[in-house]
């Protein structure tokens, strides 16, 4: 077995390369399987390498050193691959699919940990030819999202501010799109706020729409937020982030199953764990068991 570090540069704006080449580098000195530390070059250059590494048949370990999107790329080369295992070993500033494990995500922060680990398959979301481990997402979450890096490199916006303009900016444009939705029976034609598909439990920084989701069992959890004004948005979006969603079935339709549709009338973005995909259809679909996920020493999770 080859164990594979995808290091990317620039996570959490602070080259952190020479700190986990000398963590590895420590961590292996007794071990005698065979690893290897590879810094990203540009995006999706984690795909590639994954691809090329698993073409040897080889039982391969990959560790997302970085955010939400070194994981997500990683993600994207491991799923449906029978001999490739993966895992995130934070060092940027998003950790939105760790979040869901609580107190036990501090694990993957444990180099011998998840060295140590065991593999576990779990559900991956397949979407317009990308994958997703944790949530996608469409509609004004996706759009204030993606904008948020328009403006933090503004003076004096940055940080929180920045999504704080970007999600001002956006709901001055409209908060709702014209969208025709498919979940199995289910079928809508009209304008919406949001659709968000869940794998994992928490997105954008923190919000943590559907705490009682799983990665394992088999469903997706589809929240669909009809058309809001300003004011509604307003009282809705607290309940929302804080996983009480379900008190406004006024305004929130939640479903499971294991496939949604969606078709725009003009281009969209698509939020796929944190990345953005732009397209005017997409289809987000469960692959049950699709991915396997290095599962800390320790980690009771899934006990």
């Amino acid at each position: 077995m080859k164990h594979l570090f995808i290091v990317n540069p620039v996570a959490g704006g602070k080259d952190k390369t020479g700190e986990i080449t000398q963590r590895v580098r420590a961590a292996f000195h007794d071990r005698e399987e065979p690893f290897e530390i590879y810094v990203t070059k540009a995006p999706m250059d984690a795909v590639r390498k994954i691809e090329e590494e698993a073409q040897s048949g080889e039982q391969l370990h990959v560790y997302a050193c970085g955010g939400d999107g070194t994981f997500n790329e990683c993600v994207c080369g491991a799923a449906e691959k029978e001999n490739v295992a993966v895992c995130p070993f934070p060092t940027g500033t998003g950790n939105d699919f760790c979040r869901m494990f609580g107190e036990e995500q501090e694990l993957y922060r444990q180099l011998a940990a998840v060295i140590d680990g065991t593999v576990r398959p779990i559900d991956v979301i397949s979407c317009n030819g990308r994958y997703s481990a944790n949530i996608c997402s469409v509609g004004i979450d996706a759009r204030i999202g993606t904008d948020v890096h328009k403006y933090s490199s503004l003076p004096l916006v940055g940080g929180a501010a920045a999504y704080v303009v970007s999600a001002a900016v956006n709901m001055f444009k409209g908060i709702a799109r014209p969208m025709r939705i498919r979940v199995g029976d289910y079928e809508r034609a009209e304008k919406i706020s949001l659709a968000c598909a869940c794998n994992g439990r928490f997105y954008g920084g923190g919000f943590n729409p559907t705490p009682g989701a799983r990665p394992d069992d088999g469903l997706l959890d589809i929240l669909i937020v009809k058309k809001v004004n300003l004011f509604q948005f307003a009282a809705l979006i607290g309940k929302y982030a804080s996983g009480h969603a379900d008190e406004l079935p006024a305004f929130v339709t939640h479903l499971r199953g294991t496939e949604m549709e969606i078709d725009f009338d003009e281009s969209n973005v698509v939020n796929v764990d944190g990345e953005a995909l732009y397209t005017d259809k997409v289809r987000m679909k469960l692959v049950p068991g699709g991915l396997k996920l290095i599962v800390p020493r320790g980690m009771r999770f899934f006990d």
